[in-house]
């Protein structure tokens, strides 16, 4: 057998003995890349420090760090190591129905794992563990939630803290104004421009849009976390062979250190837009979880 031949059969050999990806099949994610030719990857376009815009007009960030973890595995699954992959942009609204519709093959951002979202599509072992508190000036007279009465609260639209501003507001714990915004960088601008008092949202994306701010200094992340809330990447429902090369890739990352090296580099090192640093120290929490990863929700 010539040098040149045996190469060849031993990845025919391998494609022969692999577990079958059956085309067509409902959820089959791994036979629609392959059929397609190419991995549609969604992604935020503001989700500092998890998934964003950089410098140069690419995509960025934490969680964008995983799914390129998870590409090359789907790349070595499906035995084709320069299949290409389609970005696609996503926000907070549009995020489940393109993922239900097939329209992107999975995305790692900041979406939380809740158990109304699970009933329609796929989480992934949690990749973040975030409380949800408020961004506001440093001279605004709000530490905590108690203090939002009259107040106007900026948020992203389709996120959980819609939903919890929602609640308060109308349980009347708080007379509050509640305004939503399309993505999280214009929540900021909101803010920033004087038309809300406070921003809640996830802690960590409140210090992502601190670091990209003109003023930093201005700003300050306050109040005791409404809620905590685990991040996961989220793919179609009912695809057991995606859902668990999403887990063991992201496994291996946890328990290897890998992850927390990610971590390192986005939350406590310089980061782009302005090479500002989040200090944002790897909670017990986050430190729990690359010990034990899993896939549980908070609610």
């Amino acid at each position: 057998m010539t040098s040149i031949l045996r190469p060849a059969l031993l990845a025919l050999l391998a494609l022969l003995l692999s577990p079958p990806l059956h085309a067509g099949a409902d959820g089959d994610t791994l036979s629609a890349i392959r059929e397609r030719g190419v991995i549609r990857l969604g992604h935020r376009l503001s989700s500092v420090p998890f998934s964003y815009i950089g410098d140069q007009g690419e995509v960025v960030g934490y969680s964008h760090d995983l799914a390129m973890h998870v590409v090359a595995a789907i790349r070595a699954r499906l035995q084709l190591p320069d299949l290409p992959v389609e970005l696609v942009p996503i926000t907070s609204g549009n995020r489940i129905r393109l993922t239900r519709k097939g329209e992107i093959d999975f995305e790692c951002g900041s979406t939380t794992h809740n158990t109304t979202r699970a009933r329609e599509v796929s989480f992934s072992t949690t990749i973040f563990i975030i409380g949800t508190r408020l961004l506001t000036r440093r001279d605004a007279g709000i530490a905590g939630f108690a203090d939002l009465g009259g107040r106007r609260v900026v948020t992203t639209a389709g996120t959980t803290s819609e939903r919890l501003l929602r609640q308060m507001k109308e349980e009347g714990q708080v007379d509050l104004t509640l305004i939503t915004a399309r993505d999280h960088g214009e929540s900021f601008l909101t803010l920033e421009a004087g038309q809300a008092d406070a921003f809640m949202l996830d802690d960590a994306l409140l210090y992502g849009e601190t670091a990209k701010s003109r003023q930093p200094e201005d700003w300050i992340v306050t109040g005791v976390p409404r809620s905590f809330e685990a991040y996961g990447c989220m793919m179609r429902k009912d695809d057991p062979a995606m859902k668990t090369l999403v887990d063991s890739t992201l496994t291996a990352l946890m328990t290897s250190g890998e992850a927390e090296r990610i971590y390192t580099r986005w939350f406590m090192q310089p980061i782009p837009p302005k090479g500002l640093n989040l200090n944002f120290p790897l909670s017990a929490s986050m430190r729990a979880l690359f010990k034990a990863p899993n896939d549980k929700p908070f609610q």
